[in-house]
């Protein structure tokens, strides 16, 4: 990567890293770009090369930090030894729900957004992509192995992630309709017939 390429990374970096403070300590609404900026040590016309207002990095972030929450499920997953398919989707989802456990802010940042940080391709294209595809191949994979008949394979998948993103935030952080470890068997049971070969 070419010394100005590097520069520029990082300056998009430290804005996003900035903003993720700035936004989870004081809120979208209070955090102005001109505290991102300052914060971060940047020109304000820097902001806008990479940025058009501070609702697009706000959608980056939703975008990357869900991103990574997957793609390190991934990862744990393949470090295991987990051969059946929907045991693996299963899997991928505690992952998920157990480090926005460890983390609320994070979980309060992203909120009812999983899905959507997952599947708005125009921000997608925007954000630094890891192995974007990962989960739908995945998944893609999986059903296709197992002949499991699903009208809309994409629908399914989102409907998946709708379903733990929104349910679990409130489980999570309130305890509605149960805390979270009493909650998890219900929804893995959902999770589960909805993957049931017909």
């Amino acid at each position: 990567m070419e010394k100005s390429e590097e520069n520029k990374k990082k300056k998009e970096s430290k804005l996003l890293d900035t903003a993720f403070t700035l936004f989870t300590e004081k809120g979208i609404k209070n955090t102005s770009i001109q505290d991102i900026v300052d914060q971060a040590g940047v020109a304000k016309g820097t902001f806008y090369l990479y940025f058009k207002d501070k609702y697009e990095i706000r959608d980056v972030l939703i975008c990357r930090k869900a991103q990574r929450l997957f793609h390190d499920a991934i990862l744990a997953l393949n470090e295991s030894y987990i051969e059946n398919f929907t045991d693996q989707i299963i899997f991928v989802i505690n992952y998920v729900i157990d480090e926005l456990t460890k983390n609320p802010i994070l979980l309060q940042f992203i909120s009812k957004n999983l899905s959507w940080g997952v599947y708005n391709k125009t921000i997608n294209r925007i954000s630094d992509n890891l192995e974007e595809d990962g989960l739908y191949a995945l998944f893609l994979k999986g059903i296709q192995e197992n002949h499991i008949q699903l009208e809309n394979p994409e629908v399914t998948l989102f409907m998946i992630i709708e379903l733990t993103s929104s349910t679990c935030f409130n489980s999570v952080l309130y305890k509605q309709p149960l805390p979270i470890k009493e909650y998890k068997p219900f929804l893995y049971d959902t999770i589960r017939s909805m993957l049931k070969s017909k």
